[in-house]
């Protein structure tokens, strides 16, 4: 078909662009609403996501969206359970019980870090979703499998969720105030962020806060992962201690 030309034949001018052909929509669903919701909150933070913005970005009414979606803090655990979708567990082995506990929080705080802004969603909520309920049964299970009592594993399990949760969420923080600075380099981020804490530490009278002063580098020493991986041991050798012993 002749492009420069109309359905009745007729020339297009040369100086008129011809009309791009409109693209067909996909069909509106509850997975194309949490699909969009989640671009929109990796892209453009916590804050900006809306049932207003989504219907802006799928070139809708927001009306249109409750008949698949409630609101928007079912959007919210929607989002939430796709992203713990991405956590790949293995099978489970009791026998290897902190082996595969320790890997199994290193998933979730590489998939939660994909997503920062999604651990705000799980604070002072309880995970109702097919993939929370997924990942949680496999620390009860773990936990119960290696021998120790329910309500302490379900104690382990609930104080270590929020050690993940909380990792995420002031990672989350840090995000939103890159954002907020216009700063697109996390690297150059955190040198900035460090170089006042230190700045400050170093200004402090050394007779009223001797050690904070003294050993300011050694407090600014271990980046994000670092602090990430002690945090965990110091948990996983925590319920270590608490296992029956054999």
């Amino acid at each position: 078909m002749d492009r420069t030309r109309t359905t009745e034949g007729v020339p297009v001018p040369p100086w008129r662009k011809p009309r791009r052909q409109p693209q067909p929509k996909r069909q509106l669903s509850q997975d194309l609403i949490v699909e969009t919701g989640l671009r929109i909150l990796d892209a453009e933070g916590f804050d900006a996501l809306s049932m207003r913005r989504v219907a802006q970005e799928l070139d809708t009414g927001p009306a249109s969206l409750y008949a698949h979606v409630a609101n928007k803090d079912e959007l919210l655990e929607l989002i939430y359970d796709r992203v713990l979708g991405e956590i790949d567990l293995p099978e489970l082995d009791p026998s290897r019980w902190k082996e595969q506990l320790r890997a199994y929080c290193v998933e979730v705080h590489r998939v939660l870090g994909r997503h920062t802004d999604v651990a705000r969603v799980a604070l002072a909520n309880i995970p109702t979703g097919a993939n929370s309920l997924r990942a949680g049964e496999f620390v009860f299970a773990l936990l119960l499998g290696a021998g120790m009592q329910p309500v302490e594993a379900s104690l382990a399990m609930d104080r270590l969720s929020l050690y993940l949760v909380g990792d995420a969420y002031e990672d989350s923080l840090h995000w939103a105030r890159m954002r907020a600075a216009g700063v697109d380099s996390p690297e150059e981020y955190f040198e900035r962020f460090v170089s006042q804490i230190t700045s400050y530490y170093r200004a402090l009278p050394a007779d009223s806060f001797p050690y904070l002063h003294r050993y300011i580098d050694e407090l600014t020493a271990s980046d994000n992962e670092d602090r990430f991986s002690y945090g965990l041991e110091l948990m996983l050798d925590g319920i270590e201690a608490r296992m029956p012993k054999s």
